[in-house]
């Protein structure tokens, strides 16, 4: 209950993990806190998306069978696939499975995910944290200047 209202602060780092691999929860939960994130990990689906809701997450991590028996069924996957874009866009969401090759552009797009990554290579976690960032703040970079340039313009008369 404690973690439920944990303080973030502006300069805090907030990464949510969506896992029922222990394993693999605890191999991106090191690799986030190494790269200097304050992680959250949601149990059910429910808690995933009241998290979501609360906090600006910067990174994203589920696993394609997070609390069910198959991705058709993983409930909190389907939600951000259905969420509209304004209010998922400040994270960078990373689905991890056994089904994927890590960094397939048309599986990330099949998911409405930003990466893939493969449980198999689950022992680079930092570095492809870390490039899965990368690529999604290159990606955004015209737009989150279009937004600063109208925050900061002086208003027309």
């Amino acid at each position: 209950m404690s973690d439920q209202f944990e303080f973030i602060g502006a300069n805090d780092k907030p990464a949510l993990l969506a896992f029922s691999s222990p394993e693999w929860l605890d191999q991106m939960r090191a690799a986030l806190q190494e790269l200097g994130y304050k992680v959250h990990t949601a149990a059910t689906h429910s808690d995933f998306l009241i998290r979501f809701s609360q906090v600006r997450y910067q990174v994203v991590i589920l696993e394609e069978r997070f609390a069910a028996n198959s991705i058709e069924e993983n409930q909190t996957l389907k939600a951000l696939q259905h969420m509209p874009m304004n209010q998922r866009r400040h994270a960078t969401t990373i689905l991890v499975g056994d089904s994927f090759q890590t960094f397939t552009p048309m599986q990330a797009f099949q998911q409405s995910v930003h990466a893939v990554i493969s449980s198999s290579e689950l022992f680079l976690a930092k570095q492809l944290i870390e490039k899965s960032v990368a690529d999604n703040n290159m990606f955004l970079h015209s737009y989150n200047d279009v937004l600063s340039r109208l925050y900061t313009a002086p208003a027309a008369r």
